[in-house]
């Protein structure tokens, strides 16, 4: 179950005084016992309500007041989202809390709805669709998306071709006998030790993930990387290098979208399309 764990506000909170050093670090070691058992999802404190606004809701008007507010007790100087089994785990952790204060204070739980505390409003379940892929949509909101290219033992050698040819960085490299655990049995074929299990390489502002593939025979078919570079002329040069005992699908030439693109397959199977960036003029 999901909680609410609310700082009350006080009148030092409200007058905007700020916490001790010393309390700061109490708090903060608090905050992480809360990480390291998994149960804070979140946490953030607020400044004084005279800083903040209310909107009261009537029909279809909007009046907005500015703070101070006057009930302190009211107030809300702080808050937590906990991850907890029950009730009573949240309050056993909000009895180890510091004084969050430097003077008396109370803290209050309150538990979060889940939709399924809404099926009775929701007899179709079409609400709680919507609800689960808005939580898709938040949860990937500052994702990223890398390409992660599989090998079939020639991982190291793609990694230094790239490096000469369009001037990649190898950030990272761990072979198969460098696996900080021990892997399944007779999942590393024989002559494999050696190889890459895992590596991570930047292409200017592209980043990029690698290995050799123990497990099945890697293809490249149905995608591409695309590289976006400034000019003409550097399209030409890294074109030329990527097309290096590769094969060359489209000739670099001039699109409506772009002063030079074209589209060349390495060595090692993995298709690109190179172009510059920007519009013909």
């Amino acid at each position: 179950m999901k909680v609410m764990v609310m700082v009350k506000a006080t009148k030092d909170s409200e007058a905007g005084k700020l916490p001790s050093e010393k309390l700061l670090t109490e708090m903060g070691k608090f905050n992480e016992q809360l990480v390291d058992a998994g149960i804070m999802k979140a946490g953030e404190g607020l400044k004084p309500s005279s800083e903040g606004v209310r909107i009261r809701f009537a029909g279809s008007n909007r009046t907005v007041t500015d703070g101070p507010f006057a009930e302190t007790k009211e107030l809300v100087a702080g808050y937590w989202i906990w991850e907890v089994s029950s009730m009573e785990e949240a309050i056993d952790w909000v009895k180890r809390c510091p004084n969050p204060m430097m003077e008396d204070s109370e803290i209050e739980i309150r538990q979060i709805y889940d939709m399924a505390g809404f099926a009775e409003s929701d007899p179709s379940g079409e609400i709680a669709k919507h609800e689960q892929r808005l939580t898709a949509k938040l949860a990937t909101k500052s994702a990223t998306v890398q390409s992660y290219l599989f090998f079939d033992g020639r991982c190291e050698e793609a990694l230094n071709f790239y490096e000469h040819a369009i001037g990649a960085t190898v950030t990272m490299k761990m072979r198969y006998s460098e696996s900080p655990e021990p892997l399944p049995e007779g999942m590393v074929p024989n002559g494999y030790e050696n190889k890459i299990m895992h590596a991570s390489f930047n292409v200017g502002e592209m980043s990029l993930m690698a290995c050799d593939d123990c497990t099945t025979k890697p293809t490249h078919d149905g995608f591409r990387l695309a590289l976006s570079v400034n000019t003409v002329a550097d399209a030409d040069l890294v074109f030329g290098q990527l097309a290096e005992g590769g094969k060359i699908e489209m000739p670099l030439s001039q699109t409506f979208w772009s002063p030079r693109f074209g589209m060349v397959t390495d060595p090692f199977g993995v298709g690109w399309m190179v172009m510059v960036a920007g519009e013909c003029e």
